[in-house]
């Protein structure tokens, strides 16, 4: 009656090794490290990378106790601080060797201490917010109304051009905020508008109106259209965030949307906010230019020469030199938009990239002039130019064109992200910042541990005291849940709050309400004169439903937090919502395991250790045997 299968102590004791192996990591603490990640969108960091940090360090006579390239960063831990500083140090000289002009950010950091056979599994430690490491937290309001007024500016300029090209005279176009006004002198032309505004520009909701012998078209953004670039403008920002906060080397920063015009900033450990500010306020640019290639300019390019008048010197990612002429013809306030593709002839990886109605004229009038020669694309970032690429005219150009030739998929998906996200899509300034200690951090820390080990232990004691033996084996229930809740946390690479530790504490009292349950349907199974075993059964048995029904009601209370909250309640809800599934595992399965272990093998079960079970017609009898 009640005996486990073996197929199901497999499970157990399967899920129990698997949340054992991804809960260790966190209890093996931090050790100082040196992380070495890239200070330019144009310089990668991979394995070449990853050899010259091992060399560098070797030359300096220091050992690392673990190097890895961790994503777009390389990290070396050590076992002291000392070594940590030296360390920097060495890398510092040997990747930078100018300061003004830095491919990489050498920066302080801590990385776990689990054992490379861990790491080799894919056990890492979870993240911890900002409230427990420490670090600085900024809230950024985006302008939604210049980005707005940016895009409204580049159709004025579309359709100025658009009706240039139809011939249609008369007109005049400007922009008056978000809305772009045309006048005309007679109503053909207005209409014609109408139809070139109806078919191409649908973004736009166009109104006519007719002052004297004078006739205006209004265009506004429709609303669906408005909330759609906004969002654009929204992710783009949050996307160059991303890029440039790799620079200060935070091993998970926090960057989210919150409401419909602001950004959250989160960057734990770092303590330093004049630097944060100047590296989420950066410019970068886009330039358009032709590339010089006149013999003086070959003559530069080889150092056997001087820059020609009128050019300047660039290198292109690969370090190769190029001389580029000053003029630019484009920037990428002409840029609309930048995808990776494959060419439908050679199958080539391609950047198909479109520029609005000023930068197509433009475009096309200099490369018809220009056919066979190069034009270079420069991202300027820090008042430090680079050539993404030089590509070579084959043919004349308008507003959309694409770049292909010798590169891969990699390169080409690289390309069209730094050509989208070089730049802001919409201004953005800082309207509140505060920084945590990493001392306040530590406090938060052995606060929160205390107060789960506490709560912990005091229900142990309780159900101990009040249950006997089945009180130890919802104890040990308890213990697993935590385990597997700390474990499935583990392997999300979840960021542990505040808010985090306190669903912990709450997930101690939510787990051992479900044994509660179980322990007293089995007393009462007793008190209404059932043998043991079957009081085993029938308790597990009847209180399934009702254990089901308040964990999925408390779910659903779970899952509304995590969908409409931000922030540090949805922090709350993620470790909630885990904290009863998992619960639902320890205190049902894995804890009617122990108890089948424990009795399902003696035929002849006299009684239960259960505690005090109260009969109505006779005194209190203890089974405890």
């Amino acid at each position: 009656m009640n005996r486990y299968p073996v197929w199901k102590y497999a499970i157990i004791v399967i899920v129990l090794l698997v949340g054992l192996i991804y809960a260790l990591p966190n209890f093996f603490g931090e050790a100082p490290a040196v992380q070495v990640s890239s200070a330019k969108s144009t310089v990668k960091v991979d394995d070449s990378t990853r050899t010259r940090v091992e060399a560098a360090l070797k030359a300096g006579n220091l050992q690392p106790d673990l190097l890895t390239l961790d994503g777009s960063s390389v990290r070396a831990r050590f076992i002291t601080t000392d070594d940590q500083l030296k360390a920097r140090d060495v890398l510092q000289h040997a990747l930078v060797p100018d300061p003004s002009d830095p491919p990489y950010v050498v920066a302080l950091n801590l990385v776990s201490r689990s054992p490379h056979w861990l790491t080799a599994l894919h056990a890492f430690p979870m993240y911890l917010g900002l409230d427990l490491r420490g670090g600085v937290h900024f809230m950024l309001q985006v302008d939604m109304k210049g980005a707005l007024d940016k895009k409204a500016e580049t159709l004025a300029s579309d359709l100025r051009q658009t009706l240039r090209d139809r011939s249609i005279r008369g007109t005049s176009v400007s922009r008056n905020g978000q809305t772009v006004e045309v006048r005309f002198r007679d109503q053909p032309s207005l209409e014609a508008t109408q139809r070139i505004i109806q078919d191409q520009f649908a973004d736009l909701a166009a109104t006519a109106s007719q002052e004297g012998n004078e006739w205006r078209l209004t265009a506004s953004f429709k609303p669906e259209a408005a909330r759609r670039l906004q969002d654009a403008a929204l992710k783009q920002n949050i996307t160059t965030l991303h890029n440039r906060i790799n620079e200060l080397g935070v091993a998970e920063p926090v960057i989210q949307q919150q409401g419909v015009d602001r950004i959250v900033v989160q960057l734990p450990g770092v303590q330093d906010t004049a630097k944060a500010k100047d590296i989420l306020g950066r410019t970068a640019t886009l330039e358009l230019r032709m590339v010089d290639e006149s013999a003086e300019a070959r003559a530069a390019e080889t150092g056997s020469g001087p820059v020609p008048f009128g050019s300047e010197k660039f290198q292109e990612r690969d370090g190769r030199p190029v001389i580029v002429k000053k003029q630019v013809i484009i920037t990428g306030e002409n840029l609309s938009d930048a995808q990776p593709g494959f060419d439908q002839q050679t199958q080539q990886p391609k950047v198909d990239l479109t520029v609005d109605a000023k930068g197509g004229r433009i475009m096309r009038d200099i490369s018809r002039d220009n056919i066979g020669k190069r034009m270079a694309i420069l991202l300027f970032e820090k008042g430090k130019g680079e050539v993404l690429t030089a590509p070579a005219i084959r043919g004349e150009l308008g507003t959309r064109f694409q770049i292909s030739g010798s590169m891969n998929v990699v390169e080409a998906n690289d390309l069209a992200l730094l050509l989208r996200a070089g730049s802001l899509a919409a201004p953005m300034e800082i309207i509140e910042e505060s920084t945590i200690g990493p001392s306040l951090g530590a406090d938060n820390i052995e606060k929160g541990f205390k107060s789960v080990a506490y709560g912990f232990l005091a229900i142990m004691i309780f159900m101990c005291a009040y249950y006997a033996l089945f009180g130890l084996f919802s104890s040990i229930a308890l213990a697993v849940n935590l385990l597997l809740l700390v474990a499935i946390l583990s392997m999300l690479q979840a960021t542990l709050t505040l808010p985090g530790i306190a669903a912990m504490a709450l997930a101690i009292g939510v787990a051992i309400d479900s044994n509660v349950l179980i322990n007293e349907r089995v007393r009462e199974e007793l008190r209404n004169g059932a043998s043991p075993q079957a009081a085993i059964h029938a308790g597990y048995d009847r209180a399934w439903n009702t254990i089901l029904d308040s964990n999925v009601t408390t779910l659903i209370a779970g899952i509304a937090l995590l969908a409409f909250g931000s922030g540090p309640v949805r922090g709350f809800a993620v470790v909630h919502c885990i904290g009863i599934v998992t619960s639902m595992f320890s205190a049902v399965f894995f804890s009617r395991g122990l108890v089948n272990f424990w009795y399902g093998r003696k035929k002849k079960l006299k009684g239960v250790s259960i505690g005090t079970v109260w009969r109505p017609d006779t005194a209190a009898v203890a089974d405890n045997k």
